[in-house]
């Protein structure tokens, strides 16, 4: 198989492209600086100069190949220009979709995310659950990005949807990860939404449902919502916690209080132009005190994935600093 991927220097893109490899398939990435991904080029990837927000040269770069396996998006949960979610996450599907569509790809692997639900009335979610309210921008723009993919499934490309739960796994640069490292690190003054909590998945599970999805023949139109293993933010503290060794805050905010706090993180930060203290935003107090539930039978079923405990996850993630 020939595979185009976007967003395959990501957290999860570059682990999409050694699942890719070791099933022997054929790797073209788009890379907006392709002198920092010399480390794609020297397993073989062909890299091509691009980036999903601006539509030239994507028709030509994707035509020949087998499927797009489309990663690129903004992931954050504070953004101080809020229009580079819409940039990425909306607008650059549009680009992508467009593209390989003209260029006739067999199929195209969308990786979306759980939170695209948002708040929904269907509890714990399915593939065919209705969309509630969303917590941040970062959640709609990931359901609004999702209708435009579906728009173009409806007009004939054959199109697969991936929704991984939270995302763990060595070297997360993301939100999840600081929280760990802020964690373990002592810096983390409060524990806070502990009876939130969300469906955790390993990294390598989610590249290899990406994959395993992009292989399977005649599941144009389906979905797949990835991740099994639950945590209440408390046990994800707890557990945090036991792995590293260092105690957990000793003071636990009520939700109103912390959400207060956030909304004053979020003033100074708006003032200041720094990111929110500790991370903290309206928008994350949002996202962890809502949380999310699922369960994964039918990509269990479907791909064959079975999945790597939290806890191997958190330990990998875990080794690769030193408590301050």
């Amino acid at each position: 198989m020939r595979a185009f991927v976007t967003g395959a220097t990501g957290f999860i893109g570059q682990r999409v492209v050694h699942h890719l490899l070791r099933h022997d398939h054929q790797v073209t990435a788009l890379v907006r600086h392709p002198e920092a991904a010399t480390h794609l080029r020297a397993l073989g990837v062909q890299l091509i100069p691009g980036d999903v927000t601006r539509p030239q040269g994507l028709v030509a770069a994707m035509q020949g190949h087998d499927c797009v396996l489309h990663l690129a998006n903004r992931y954050s949960l504070y953004e101080p220009d809020e229009a580079l979610y819409e940039s990425v996450n909306v607008d650059g599907n549009r680009h992508v979709m467009q593209a390989a569509l003209e260029a006739g790809v067999g199929k195209v692997v969308h990786v979306s995310s759980i939170v695209a639900f948002g708040a929904s009335p269907d509890q714990p979610l399915r593939e065919d659950s209705r969309v509630g309210p969303h917590a941040n921008a970062y959640a709609r723009t990931k359901h609004a990005g999702d209708e435009v993919v579906r728009a173009y499934a409806r007009r004939g490309l054959p199109v697969v949807m991936i929704y991984p739960g939270a995302v763990l796994g060595p070297g997360d640069p993301k939100d999840t990860g600081a929280w760990i490292r802020r964690l373990v690190r002592r810096q983390q003054p409060a524990r806070v939404f502990e009876s939130g909590g969300f469906t955790f998945v390993h990294v390598d599970d989610v590249a290899e449902a990406i994959v395993r999805a992009a292989e399977r023949d005649g599941n144009a139109g389906e979905s797949y919502l990835i991740g099994r293993e639950y945590l209440s933010n408390r046990q994800f503290m707890s557990l945090v916690s036991e792995l590293s060794g260092v105690p957990q805050p000793r003071l636990a905010l009520p939700d109103w209080l912390a959400h207060a706090a956030a909304r004053v993180a979020g003033a100074v930060s708006r003032v200041t132009g720094r990111p929110p203290l500790l991370g903290l935003s309206p928008d994350t107090a949002r996202h962890l005190s809502q949380g999310f539930r699922f369960d994964s039978d039918k990509a269990e079923r479907e791909l064959g994935l079975t999945y790597t405990p939290v806890r191997e996850a958190l330990r990998a993630d875990i080794a690769t600093f030193h408590a301050g």
